[in-house]
């Protein structure tokens, strides 16, 4: 029977066999295993403490009196294997092997150290005192969690047995201690990360923090900062290896790499006099491996090491064929495809290399060498033969094929059979269209040749003439290698052919060589040709878009508001128009451009351990790369990777059938792929919306906008795996969701089609007046207004107390009766008051979001705010406000609340302020008590459950939440950070790696924008304005005092000229003010109107609903532009 993996395996094993011991044999075999359990688990705590307390019933139960059921010589037999001293031996073992366990080696040493103490008890000695006192003496010099908890325990010891000694001892554990305590402060921040994963059950974060807290550990014992601590951080950091590889980590092969290589740098280190950690602290490297391979059966590197560690402690032949063995028979080997294979009987090659060809191998090591690396070879063409079937042609690397090669020129000189071996090679079409293959079998037929120069008899046929010696098994390689039509980089093979045969051939050849190059040129230049003509074919299948029109989002549910609600707009700005409408050229033009629908492509059949970086060493020399999406499946992984140009994303088509590795991957356009998403309700998330395409087909990802810049954007791209699954999911276009509400839209995204905005304010039917008394209603306006035409609709914008903010939104039913209206009603006086009337324009986007309780008419830190000046003291509004921190940028005041109120539920929140760009938002809740409750609930709430991102929310006050700043993220590979300019709507963010932009910037980067020229210095002033720049106009005192024009001051009315003659000594007088207001363009002549009619408005970007007195306003969103 297989022995077991893992502490909690081992544990069930021995619990099994000790409920079947009956008789004292059978707890002796139990005794055994658990011996045998230590050795496979020398740091699990599961273990030791198992073992520890089997082996302490068993020395209680022989003891006589006892009522275990033992027969009198069992008894007797077992009072002489099972003594006292054996037992408290194997409790200090137990604890020896696991005291550096930070976070639970109490758990053990506090059920020994009670025992002694329950022995002391019984008969009180000096001996058992001084022995007790030790052990608490050598338990507080190690650093872990509950070093207070010690020391107390400590400290009531003293106080029942020592009290004389009480101070001096107590005193002396304090100074000894002083490095424990830091050494743990130091780690505390990481054991809280852990404990509070654990505690939540979050195993994905649980791996990241234990994965980050070991690179943390190891880069403290390599640093030379503080060498005092060298070897308390090594055993701190082996006990964190011990707490991995027998908990969360205990099968991941990086893990185990990290601890084999921090043990084999120490043991180097050792050997050279480089490190101060004594020899018996520091593990074997075979027994650590060996229990490696146990875990990680799967993992080559690992097997690979094993046998070089066998091989450089002396291990036998015998002993390290065993261990080949154990890798062959092992069923998994080949889980992650043929690299752990071929990382296995690479080393092994190696092995039977380096024995055959020290200087003192016997012919038994030669012989086997000769016979064992044939069969190797052909062990693995048999392996990837019944994994792959014909289409495996070996190891792209060739690397058994060279340490053959190296064997039989080297040790047998035996070079015919070496270039047969090589003739062989040639012609599997892996190697054969590799440049680097013909070049590498090139420079082994130079070396030879060079070798055999000094040699009576040379392998090289020699052609004499004129005195040379010619190397024509080499000149053979680039006749061979440019008769294969399909090899790679032709043309690196041609320039190193001419080259070699000008260095070392007759002219004969030479004249040979040119023919064949100038013939050879002409077929890659036709090659090249149609590869341009089926890369533009595969382009023309790529741009096939189906081209849908959009249709208006509208509300059944649409209601008559009232004058005090909110101002509904009639339709929402287009998915790339930005609220504020500024020139195309201002938002767009120093943006690169991206049209991810038509330049992305599909990578699939990846190797699990594919990375970006590797993606972007296959596809260097086929396209600029803008950002790879890598996902990564049970045993393969598969990219979506984002090209510079749609020529670039042709080009990479041409990379689809080759080897990655030693895997085939297929590169297939990812056009059709992408759908643009809007209109559903405000609370849905990632996993609503994978829920409601759930039949439709595999979902590969979800991307939400940014909120950082307009705060009312609701819209998203989903993307699926095939064109299948999302032409599937365009069948739910129009559906009703939650009884007609919301009419769902989902369309293919299409970055070429742009559709105009639509509705009063964009048609400029609006007109937004201004200074109107107070008193003024509805019909009042209506009856102004009807002068200049029909009116649509009025709405006065009021307060909480129902009074005007002397403001009004009227829409005319067409544009030219809304231009009448301006022409005649603007400065009008209306009720003694000169009113202005301008068309109205979309409010500025919005950078925070505020919702209320549906109970609540006004927040309680305003409901009393009137006349009389009431309301809440600070303080009062203070206690019941707190700050929720790291929420992500793209997720809403509506999804934000659910979550939070699903989490504290019985505490109202009535007020929430979403602050995107400082990552997170304000709470308000109903009093002090709910705040309170609500904080601790909310504080380390999981962001998405389930989504395996371990992201999790904190709790601050509202003074932090304003330090912070929101998260920079890019979705770009090729740039080093994200950008801080406000994004347009088509910016949408992704996740990526920290740090990963800035170095795949160096390795790919972006294409240069347009230069942006600065002003020269001293420029004439007048109406003539560079694009992009704004001039001002000088002061006229300062034109009269002739000053340097250069010393003007931009923005001063912004190219408008200032009234009352330029500045004057003392204030305006009324009429200046008057003059000032009916002369010139309002610049909030009515600033808290202004700003409460912006504020009422709902105006978002790429389709939202705003809620308006309970009802949703519904907004159509547009069709998307480039830049998806």
């Amino acid at each position: 029977m297989a022995s077991p993996v893992g502490e909690d395996n081992w544990v069930d094993f021995v619990d099994r066999q000790l409920r079947e011991a009956t008789d004292l044999e059978a707890r002796v075999r139990v005794i055994e295993t658990f011996r045998h359990a230590t050795l496979a688990e020398p740091g699990s705590l599961k273990v030791w403490i198992a073992y520890c307390e089997y082996f302490w019933s068993l020395y209680t139960d022989c003891q006589p009196g006892s009522d275990a059921g033992w027969t009198p010589d069992e008894q007797q037999m077992g009072r002489e294997t099972f003594t006292l001293d054996a037992a408290l031996n194997l409790w200090q073992e137990g604890y020896e092997a696991v005291q550096y366990r930070l976070s639970d080696s109490h758990e053990l040493w506090n059920r020994w150290v009670s025992l002694e103490m329950e022995l002391l008890r019984r008969t009180a000695t000096e001996a058992g005192v001084r022995r007790i006192t030790h052990l608490f003496k050598d338990r507080l010099a190690v650093p872990h969690t509950t070093w207070d908890a010690t020391s107390q325990m400590f400290s009531s010891f003293l106080s029942e047995y020592n009290r004389h000694a009480y101070e001096s001892e107590m005193q002396q554990v304090t100074r000894s201690a002083k490095t424990a305590k830091r050494l743990y402060d130091l780690r505390d921040p990481w054991e809280l990360k852990l404990a509070r994963a654990a505690k939540t059950h979050d195993t994905a974060a649980l791996r990241t923090i234990m994965s980050e807290y070991l690179d943390w550990e190891i880069r403290l014992v390599k640093s030379k900062k503080d060498m005092k601590d060298i070897v308390a951080n090594f055993q701190i950091c082996l006990g964190l290896f011990s707490r991995a590889v027998t908990g969360v980590l205990a099968s991941d092969e990086d893990t185990w790499l990290n601890f084999v290589v921090l043990v084999s740098t120490t043991h180097s280190d050792l050997k050279a006099g480089r490190s101060q950690v004594p020899h018996n602290l520091v593990p074997n490297m075979l027994d650590i491996l060996r229990r490696a391979v146990r875990h990680i059966p799967w993992s080559g590197p690992i097997w690979a090491r094993y046998i070089l560690t066998a091989e450089e402690a002396g291990l036998s032949f015998t002993d390290i064929e065993r261990i080949k063995h154990a890798a062959t028979d092992s069923a998994q080997l080949d889980r992650d495809g043929m690299s752990g294979v071929l990382d296995m009987y690479s080393a092994w090659c190696g092995y039977l290399k380096r024995s055959a060809m020290n200087p003192s191998a016997t012919e038994e090591a030669v012989d086997v060498a000769e016979v064992g690396l044939p069969s190797a070879i052909e062990d693995v063409r048999h392996w990837g033969k019944r994994k792959y079937g014909e289409a495996y042609q070996g190891d792209p690397d060739y690397r058994l094929e060279k340490i053959l090669i190296q064997f039989l020129t080297e040790k047998k000189d035996d070079i015919e059979s070496a270039r047969g071996v090589w003739e062989e090679l040639s012609r599997v079409e892996l190697h054969a269209n590799s440049y680097d293959f013909w070049l590498h079998w090139y420079l082994w037929e130079m070396m030879v040749f060079s070798a055999a120069r000094s040699k009576t008899r040379s392998p090289t046929p020699a052609t004499l003439a004129q005195g040379l010696l010619v190397p024509t098994f080499a000149t053979r390689v680039f006749t061979l290698a440019l008769k294969v039509r399909t090899v790679d980089w032709p043309e690196r093979l041609m320039e190193v052919y001419l080259k070699h045969c000008n260095d070392y051939e007759l002219a004969e050849t030479l004249r040979e060589a040119h023919d064949t190059i100038y013939k050879t040129r002409k077929g890659v230049a036709k090659r090249r040709e149609r590869e341009a003509a089926m890369a533009a074919q595969a382009a023309q299948a790529a741009q096939q878009q189906v081209a849908q029109p959009d249709l208006p989002m509208t509300d059944a549910a649409d209601a008559t508001l009232s004058p005090g609600s909110k101002r509904k707009r009639e339709a929402t700005p287009s998915e790339h128009d930005s609220g504020n409408k500024r020139a195309k050229s201002d938002t767009h033009a120093e943006r690169l451009k991206r049209d991810r629908e038509n330049t992305s492509v599909w990578v699939t059949g990846l190797p699990k351990d594919a990375t970006q970086t590797k993606l972007k060493h296959f596809f260097r020399g086929y396209g600029h790369i803008n950002n790879i999406d890598l996902q990564k499946r049970d045993n393969s992984a598969i990219a979506l990777i984002e090209l510079g140009t749609p020529d670039d994303a042709r080009s990479a088509l041409l990379r689809d059938g080759k080897y990655f590795g030693d895997h085939v991957v297929q590169v297939t356009p990812a056009t059709d792929c992408t759908l643009f998403v809007t209109n559903y309700p405000p609370e849905a998330d990632d996993q609503y919306l994978r829920s409601l395409f759930k039949c439709c087909g595999e979902i590969y990802s979800i991307r939400f906008p940014s909120l950082k810049y307009n705060t009312k954007r609701r819209f998203c791209y989903v993307t699926f795996r095939d064109r299948s699954a999302a032409t599937a999911a365009t069948k739910l276009d129009g559906k009703s969701l939650e009884s007609g509400k919301y009419r769902f839209v989902a369309k293919f995204s299409d970055p070429m089609a742009r559709q105009n905005r639509q509705g009063a304010q964009a048609e400029e039917r609006e007109l937004h007046v201004v200074n109107l008394p107070r008193g003024a209603g509805e019909e009042d306006v209506r009856g102004l207004f009807a002068k200049a035409g029909r009116v649509v609709s009025v709405r006065v914008p009021r307060n909480m107390a129902g009074q005007s903010h002397g403001t009004a939104f009227v829409v005319m039913e067409t544009k030219e009766e809304a231009q009448r209206a301006v022409q005649e009603l603007d400065k009008l006086l209306f009720g003694n008051h000169p009113i202005k009337v301008e068309i109205s324009k979309p409010p500025q986007q919005k950078v925070t979001s505020t919702t209320r309780a549906a109970s609540q008419e006004a927040p309680p830190s305003q409901e009393h705010h009137g006349a009389a000046g009431g309301g809440l003291a600070p303080a009062e509004i203070a206690a019941r406000t707190i700050a929720v921190l790291n929420v992500p940028d793209t997720m809403t005041d509506a999804r934000l609340r659910a979550r939070l109120e699903s989490a504290s539920a019985g505490a109202e929140l009535v007020r929430l302020v979403l602050h995107p760009m400082h990552g997170g938002a304000v709470l308000e809740y109903a009093n002090a008590t709910a705040a309170g409750k609500a904080g601790l609930a909310v504080d380390g709430l999981e962001v998405e459950p389930g989504s395996g991102s371990g992201r999790r929310f904190r709790t601050g006050t509202v003074a932090e939440l304003f330090k912070a700043k929101g998260e920079k993220r890019t979705d770009r590979v090729d740039k080093p950070a994200a950008s801080s300019a406000p994004p347009s709507a088509t910016d949408i963010t992704s996740d990526s790696k920290k740090g990963a932009a800035a170095a795949a910037a160096q390795l790919m980067p972006p294409p240069p924008l347009a230069l942006r020229r600065p002003a020269v210095q001293g420029a004439r002033a007048g109406p003539k304005r560079v694009l992009g720049f704004v001039g001002g106009v000088a002061a006229a005192a300062k034109k009269a005092a002739g000053e340097d024009a250069g010393r003007q001051q931009d923005g001063v009315g912004n190219g408008e000229e200032q009234q009352g003659g330029g500045s004057q000594a003392g204030g305006k007088s009324n009429a200046d003010f008057k003059r000032l207001f009916l002369g010139g363009p309002s610049t909030g002549g009515n600033t808290n109107d202004t700003t409460a009619a912006s504020a009422s408005s709902a105006a978002a970007d790429g389709g939202e609903r705003a809620e308006v007195d309970g009802q949703s306003v519904e907004r159509r969103g547009g069709n998307e532009h480039k830049g998806d």
